[in-house]
């Protein structure tokens, strides 16, 4: 990657404006690399754009890739002008990902739970009509598949986490999956303090609530899970699950996300909080695949972090970011943080992407 784009970020917000009109939801920003202020993107997007994920093209680092509320764009000039893909559901997008091995394959979460490959970079797109989870509760609201992860050690096995749903995978591409969310449900029937019910008619809610998976080539098969309840470890493609018990290292234990670090296969970073509307948040870090965390960050949030990327280009560059735009970074291996808020408004953040 081009050293240019060192201290680069994207972020990307659901609502700009608390109880605005429809007309003024969402947001789309970009900070570029020894600037303090956010750039507004908007040429080409949607006026005020929702916007749930976003990626750094892993060849390129001009070409972008945004989920949006009506469907998937690209940036072939580092943001400053999009297009809409070639996708026919003009539905909001909440997960894209690329084969680690061949980068012109995409695929592409949407909700209501959808999914599509791309194989041309985005140009078209095909439905995986088999990528369907069981209706174990009903949330008041469609599900999402809101993460998608490849295992870099094999492109062929694809994990996709549903909200509010639980966990599939497939070993052939996404053609036929399996349903990872049997062990689960165990967890939760097993042990009080996995339950959690907020809309649904079941205790099940809080281990079926995921939010992101991650692999690391370190640990090929073994799929991390970020949910409700905390973090979770498979050790056989989502077979069974363990729990990681980061409540024995954090205060905060509700986990919206989990990530690989992009320099050391072997460390990862989680974003943990009090709940979905919290008040706290925090970022934490594992240098031994997830057997141990400690607090990374120094910050003091006043919402839910929601995500956390590092520095494609620099290990001791990390950003994060919280539901109410708190926006904060490290250059320094979290010795020290600045704040760079979001305009004003700015809230409902789930896109953070560093590069």
């Amino acid at each position: 990657m081009a050293s240019s784009t060192t201290g680069r970020v994207f972020v990307g917000a659901s609502r700009f404006a608390p109880n605005a009109p429809a007309e003024h939801l969402g947001g789309f920003w970009r900070m570029d690399p020894g600037a303090s202020t956010w750039t507004p993107l908007t040429k080409g997007l949607p006026d005020a754009p929702q916007v749930r994920t976003v990626v750094v093209h892993p060849d390129d680092p001009s070409v972008i890739f945004a989920g949006v509320h009506d469907g998937p764009y690209r940036s072939t000039d580092g943001g400053d002008t999009w297009e809409r893909l070639g996708l026919d559901a003009r539905l909001p997008v909440w997960a894209l990902a690329f084969d680690p091995v061949d980068h012109r394959v995409w695929y592409c979460g949407i909700g209501p739970s959808r999914l599509y490959r791309s194989t041309d970079n985005g140009d078209t797109w095909a439905d995986l009509s088999n990528a369907v989870l069981p209706e174990r509760l009903d949330m008041g609201f469609p599900t999402r598949l809101i993460s998608v992860v490849v295992d870099p050690t094999d492109p062929a096995s694809i994990y996709a986490g549903v909200e509010v749903g639980g966990v599939m995978h497939s070993a052939d591409r996404g053609e036929t999956w399996t349903d990872c969310s049997f062990d689960l449900v165990r967890l939760a029937e097993e042990r009080p303090e996995l339950r959690s019910r907020l809309l649904s008619e079941t205790e099940l809610e809080g281990m079926l609530d995921t939010h992101a998976l991650a692999v690391s080539p370190a640990a090929p098969g073994r799929p991390f899970l970020a949910n409700r309840m905390g973090l979770f470890r498979s050790d056989d493609q989502g077979g069974h699950w363990a729990d990681l018990n980061v409540g024995a290292h954090s205060p905060l234990t509700y986990c919206r996300h989990v990530m690989v670090s992009p320099h050391d296969p072997g460390t990862l970073f989680a974003c943990f909080s009090d709940e979905a509307q919290g008040v706290a948040g925090s970022v934490y870090r594992s240098e031994d695949l997830g057997r141990s965390w400690t607090r990374y960050d120094s910050v003091t949030p006043t919402s839910t972090m929601m995500k956390v990327d590092v520095d494609p280009d620099d290990e001791d560059r990390v950003w994060c970011a919280t539901r109410d735009g708190e926006v904060f970074t490290t250059a320094d291996g979290g010795a020290t943080w600045t704040e760079h808020h979001l305009p004003t408004g700015g809230r409902d953040v789930y896109a953070l992407c560093a590069g």
